[in-house]
């Protein structure tokens, strides 16, 4: 009988261990990405429903630090730095709380999102920034709370927050030109130090036109002559010295060699040593 017991009791708790009720939940999560010129944009948060309630006010009461939300921490992150208000931002993740008012809310973007619901105690500290958006009245009621990012151009957007009969929208200005400007500016102004290095490093490599490998590091050295780069000097020994010219090789170990030696990099003196030994310098 103790058997039987004891199986039955074992049979009930693998049992109770796969059988579980799936629900919907109160207050679903969803996320949102959106690309603002060049910069991406991704808000993750929960959303309550109305359910026939007074929201702002009482619900969600005025002048009193809410979460913007429900559940854990919604949180809005950004790939660079945007400025709100002509304040700068810093490229991250923030938690967004709000103190809503009738006319206008308070919302801050606060650096640590690990808080279900508004932290215990509040860290000034920690508000990277702090704006005022305006509250403008919806026509219709909003069941859902709802985030959106509207009004989407190369350099700016707005963070939209919906609820109930409310709508504050926070718009925040984005590095599109900066970004665009400096990359035009960069590919009209031809390759760069770093592009002749990486293409002469590519054909030696793979075994390429060594010819063509030679201009191209010839030239990354010849940019970089006010601030030599022992790695690049190494690269261009290597080149000159399957080209079969062996007195450029033994010139531009030699030079990686005293630059390495000045910046104390160990295995860059072993090598350029380890090849003016067998070059015969």
């Amino acid at each position: 009988m103790k058997k039987i017991l004891l199986s039955l009791f074992v049979a009930s708790l693998t049992l109770s261990g796969y059988a579980q009720v799936k629900t919907p939940q109160p207050s679903p999560s969803a996320k949102i990405e959106q690309q603002v010129g060049l910069t991406d944009v991704t808000v993750e948060y929960s959303r309550p429903g109305v359910k026939g309630r007074k929201v702002f006010g009482n619900l969600v009461p005025y002048g009193k630090l809410w979460r913007t939300g429900a559940n854990k921490n919604t949180v809005v992150t950004f790939s660079d730095d945007v400025t709100i208000d002509g304040k700068t931002l810093k490229k991250g993740s923030y938690a967004i709380f709000s103190k809503p008012n009738a006319s206008s809310w308070e919302v801050m973007f606060y650096s640590d999102t690990n808080n279900w619901g508004t932290p215990r105690k509040f860290d000034q500290s920690k508000v990277a920034l702090t704006t005022t958006a305006k509250v403008e009245k919806m026509p219709m009621t909003v069941e859902t709370f709802t985030i959106t990012i509207d009004d989407v151009k190369n350099g700016s957007a707005v963070l939209g927050i919906l609820w109930e009969n409310a709508y504050a929208g926070i718009k925040f200005n984005v590095p599109t030109d900066k970004a665009v400007s400096a990359s035009i500016d960069k590919v009209m102004a031809g390759p760069g130090p770093n592009d002749y290095y990486a293409a002469a490093s590519y054909y030696l490599d793979e075994g390429k036109d060594i010819a063509k490998a030679q201009q191209w590091i010839d030239k990354a050295i010849e940019m970089t002559k006010d601030q030599p780069r022992f790695w690049y000097l190494r690269k261009q020994s290597l080149i000159h010295a399957k080209a079969g010219n062996k007195k450029g090789a033994i010139k531009a170990a030699k030079a990686s060699l005293m630059h390495a030696e000045k910046a104390g990099n160990a295995d860059y003196i072993k090598l350029n040593k380890d090849s003016l030994k067998e070059w015969g310098a």
